[in-house]
């Protein structure tokens, strides 16, 4: 028997966390049907968002308050919704736009895995590819969609790192620094943007590449940037002084990233100097991350077989590549995210 009975608000929390999936799909369906470009800047009655759509306008008003319960959209009068600011965000034509994460995070490729996450921590590996045939790289090579849906989440949903890194990286001495893994190319465009004297190579996969061009024309940088492809499990291009790896490391288990982070340090310069921006977790549960980001853990173990670390964890990794940390900061708020700067393990002990 427990010591003391738990209080009301317990089980309500409970409760809500179990219905929580639930608001999860219901947010999902909001954005593959497109309601909040529907409801536009004015309320609207339901069922002429409803006719917009093509859906039931019965079904369409369920929906629609079943959002309104969760703060994202107000009804002022029966049938009539409005989107809230938060609601707001779901809408495409926003350059704040979060559609395309949460159409990415909830798409069944991501959250397939999570039904059977009882299976991964029995067996400590991921089980995505037992439901799709092949690894989760493999799945979005694929379907190229699919791809370029990652690729426009992972924009949306580093949105504010990005616009902070470039001051928090100090690269004031470098000369050319290369994004690894760097996706369509965001992160480094922001770094040339606020860096007029860099130059950049973007590292990554031909169908993660894909979408670079656009980015990096849309920022005044392609004159400044080279995108080349490859595997970075076989090499990494020579060639920069700063290497830049932002949500990479995390996606692969420990012997993998220190194969990854070694084939950097192959071609890193003396001077040179490696930057990995990733999650810090605490050495306890603190509460200076917030629950998303052991959610995020857990979402590395089912997809993909990567994790979050501790500091001490990242330096153990970096140490197997031949690296020493040098630095740790933490990027501020609400950016959950720190940079780890490392150099050779070499040139650290020498100086």
């Amino acid at each position: 028997m427990p010591e003391t009975e738990p209080a009301g608000d317990d089980r309500g929390a409970l409760m809500s966390t179990v219905f929580g999936h639930m608001a999860a799909q219901a947010l999902a369906a909001a954005v593959r049907l497109g309601v909040a470009d529907r409801l536009g800047d004015h309320p609207r009655d339901a069922a002429d968002v409803a006719a917009d759509l093509g859906t039931d306008p019965d079904a369409t008003r369920r929906l629609l308050r079943a959002l309104a319960a969760s703060g994202l959209a107000t009804e002022s009068r029966p049938g009539a919704f409005a989107l809230t600011a938060r609601g707001a965000l779901l809408r495409t034509d926003r350059a704040d736009s979060m559609a395309d994460f949460v159409r990415m995070f909830l798409d069944p490729a991501m959250i397939g895995s999570w039904a059977r996450l009882d299976e991964s921590v029995r067996t400590g590996g991921p089980v995505f590819a037992d439901l799709f045939g092949t690894d989760f790289f493999g799945h979005l090579a694929a379907h190229p969609e699919l791809s370029r849906a990652f690729n426009a989440s992972m924009r949306q949903g580093g949105r504010a790192a990005a616009a902070l890194l470039p001051a928090v990286l100090d690269l004031s001495g470098a000369r050319s620094v290369t994004d690894v893994g760097g996706g369509d190319g965001a992160v480094l465009a922001a770094v040339l943007s606020a860096y007029p004297g860099l130059r950049g190579v973007l590292f990554e996969t031909p169908m993660a590449a894909a979408d670079a061009g656009p980015v990096l024309e849309a920022a005044g940088v392609t004159d400044r940037c080279t995108i080349v492809t490859g595997d970075f499990f076989a090499s990494v291009p020579a060639g920069s002084d700063v290497y830049l790896l932002k949500g990479v490391v995390h996606d692969w288990d420990d012997d993998r990233a220190a194969t990854l982070l070694g084939h950097v340090r192959a071609v890193l310069p003396a001077h040179g100097r490696i930057l990995v921006v990733e999650v810090v977790l605490p050495d306890t549960v603190d509460g200076t991350q917030p629950p998303m980001m052991y959610l995020g853990d857990l979402n590395m173990l089912v997809n993909v077989g990567g994790r979050e670390r501790t500091e001490a964890e990242f330096r153990a990794l970096c140490a197997r590549a031949g690296l020493a940390v040098t630095r740790v900061t933490r990027l501020p708020e609400p950016v959950g995210l720190s940079v780890i700067e490392a150099v050779r393990a070499v040139q650290a002990v020498q100086a």
